[in-house]
């Protein structure tokens, strides 16, 4: 038995008459029948009775026909859940970000417009630091991370530069400088212990608030250290020294911590970068990072103008 002997047998049962199911489905009515009687030869059961005006279904027939609708829709649902997956309509995607990634706001409003342009599709969010994230594209883990800075000699993983956001200084509300209404020059916090991030979680970032510090004229002394980002704020809001952050995170603990830009060179910034395979299969994937490209792409010329 085939797919095509259930449709037809659907058909006649449907139509009620070999004639009718024939025209309906586009075929000659003598080949119909023959396929209708092959389909009860094979099951051993009479499945139409034959009536002057047409058909009607025996009891094993309207069993029959139950079924059969039942298995011809699943079929043509997978079917379709099939092209819609190869066509990126449907399927999962994984989104890796770091601690500081989800603050900007076009990765909460790509994520959005991702979910509401494509609902078919699963999507999950899985947070790390960055050497984690392309270790796990690598591993085919999640298909696509928001980090802060690239990883290089990493064979396969793409790097797209999307924005560079300022960095600003994060002071507890208690500190001499906080009561500054105006920006800061890094050189300032010569004098400042400092609390970052640990360098594994993301080197990118954490040597270029080093290397900017220096290029101010001194080395930051970092008297604690954070597994996120995120976390150093916590203890700059307990009093234990200053930090540097994206402008986006400026939003956090605002009772406990003032944030001020920075003014002067060298200029210092928080990249915000999208990873991904350099080839990927998975068309939900390539449609997010088409999106991204296209959204952000969009974005940096609005400013521009």
């Amino acid at each position: 038995m085939d797919l095509r002997h259930l449709r037809y047998f659907v058909a006649v049962a449907e139509e009620g008459h070999v004639t009718r199911a024939a025209e309906r489905l586009g075929i000659q009515q003598p080949p119909l029948s023959q396929q209708i009687k092959a389909l009860e030869t094979e099951l051993e059961v009479q499945l139409f009775r034959r009536k002057p005006r047409g058909v009607e279904l025996t009891e094993a027939g309207e069993s029959l026909l139950t079924d059969a609708r039942r298995i011809l829709g699943e079929v043509e649902g997978a079917l379709a859940k099939a092209q819609r997956t190869a066509r990126g309509e449907q399927g999962r995607i994984a989104v890796g970000f770091t601690a500081s990634a989800p603050f900007h706001p076009f990765v909460t409003r790509i994520i959005r417009d991702f979910r509401a342009a494509h609902p078919l599709v699963s999507l999950t969010l899985e947070e790390s630091g960055t050497a984690e994230l392309v270790a796990d594209l690598r591993a085919e883990r999640i298909d696509v991370a928001f980090v802060r800075s690239a990883v290089t000699g990493v064979e396969g993983i793409t790097f797209y530069n999307l924005f560079d956001e300022p960095m600003f200084a994060a002071l507890p509300a208690s500190h001499p400088l906080a009561r500054k209404r105006k920006p800061l020059a890094l050189a300032e916090l010569a004098a400042e212990a400092f609390v970052l991030y640990r360098r594994a979680s993301g080197p990118g970032l954490h040597d270029a608030i080093v290397g900017a510090c220096q290029a101010a004229g001194f080395t930051p002394r970092t008297e604690q250290e954070a597994p996120r980002i995120t976390a150093t704020l916590n203890l700059v809001a307990a009093g234990l020294g200053v930090t540097l952050v994206p402008q986006s995170l400026a939003v956090l603990q605002p009772e406990a911590i003032v944030y001020r830009p920075l003014v002067g060179r060298p200029r210092l910034v928080a990249p915000l970068r999208l990873a991904c395979r350099s080839v990927d299969h998975a068309a939900a994937a390539r449609r997010f990072v088409a999106l991204v490209r296209r959204e952000a792409g969009g974005a940096r010329r609005k400013r521009a103008v």
